[in-house]
């Protein structure tokens, strides 16, 4: 496996970022060593919050949130998924799978011996958080749930998946703009779009993918988002993401492994506070399925926000993390 490492000049002065940096070792299926980044502040005898980001977005995600939530008196811990932010990057979209993501971050918690651990997670924070609390249950004492969901085969049933891989072919390759009209029209194979696009399309920018799922435009903060990849030759994580989503035939395992970690959630009845955003055409709705399936459910909305909302409201959202925290 080739192994890429973003220079660390590629972080300094960034905007709003000035956390020390830490690091685990975690390993691939084939023995490579892979060193994890990880934001750890606030003080170490607080309640752990573990703050997990997705796709194209590293720890960098938190900024705001970190000093809001370690000023309360909690300790932060943000890692850099594998292929993001400061971790290391394989060079392969190959490299990179549904339940390599979820091994390389139980490995990262078993390493760390993280217990009582409060979940935030969003977008794939989500589809792997999820899934690490069904692997190791007993790490985990609440769970918040914004702009996200986990798959499974109640959700996408062999039909749907047959379905949606009849359709894939027929997708043609998109720019930004136009996954961006799929999304606002509300079209059922939008995603589709979206899986094209960061898979397929040459000009798949990280910078494009905050323009189409962000409100930003203070530049320092796009150049902060952009700066763990100096190139196309360090997106292969970014890219490959969507297509880990388990929509199509092939990906029947991940959707089983879903049901599993579905099954521990319902049997452990966790303190759950779902936050999803009231702007975001990804997962509008999505937590439904959260509330329907799971009985210990608080649920808010984090108005004037779209799919980042961490970045949007992260005043709003901390404040609801921690009053949720106080309450559970």
């Amino acid at each position: 496996m080739d192994v890429l490492r973003t220079p660390e000049s590629r972080f300094e002065d960034l905007k709003d970022y000035a956390f020390a940096a830490h690091y685990q070792d975690v390993h691939a299926q084939d023995g490579t060593l892979l060193r994890m980044h990880y934001v750890d502040e606030g003080p170490r005898d607080g309640d752990l919050i573990l703050c997990l980001h997705g796709q194209p977005s590293w720890s960098y995600l938190y900024r705001k949130m970190i000093p809001i939530l370690s000023d309360a008196g909690y300790r932060v811990i943000a890692p850099d998924l594998i292929g993001f932010g400061k971790s290391d990057k394989p060079g392969s979209v190959d490299d990179y799978t549904y339940a390599g993501h979820v091994d390389w971050l139980n490995q990262f918690l078993a390493a760390l011996d993280l217990t009582g651990l409060t979940l935030m997670c969003q977008d794939w924070g989500g589809l792997l958080g999820l899934r690490a609390v069904g692997d190791q249950p007993e790490r985990f004492k609440r769970l918040v749930i914004a702009n996200t969901g986990l798959p499974n085969t109640t959700t996408l049933t062999d039909d749907v998946s047959g379905m949606l891989g009849q359709m894939y072919p027929m997708v043609p390759v998109p720019t930004a703009a136009m996954v961006q009209e799929q999304f606002a029209g509300g079209a059922p194979g939008a995603f589709l779009y979206w899986v094209k696009y960061c898979a397929e399309a040459p000009d798949f920018s990280v910078r494009d993918v905050f323009g189409l799922l962000s409100s930003i435009s203070d530049q320092a903060v796009l150049d902060g988002y952009e700066a763990p990849f100096p190139n196309g030759d360090y997106v292969a994580g970014a890219r490959k993401f969507p297509s880990c989503v388990p929509l199509l035939p092939q990906h029947k395992a991940d959707r089983l492994a879903g049901d599993a970690a579905w099954a521990v959630l319902e049997a452990r009845n966790y303190p759950v506070l779902t936050a999803f955003s009231d702007g975001d055409p990804v997962t509008k709705g999505g937590e439904q399925a959260f509330i329907q399936r799971l009985g210990n459910v608080k649920n808010v909305t984090i108005r004037g926000a779209g799919h980042f909302l961490q970045e949007d409201q992260p005043e709003s959202l901390s404040r609801e993390i921690i009053a949720f925290i106080q309450e559970t």
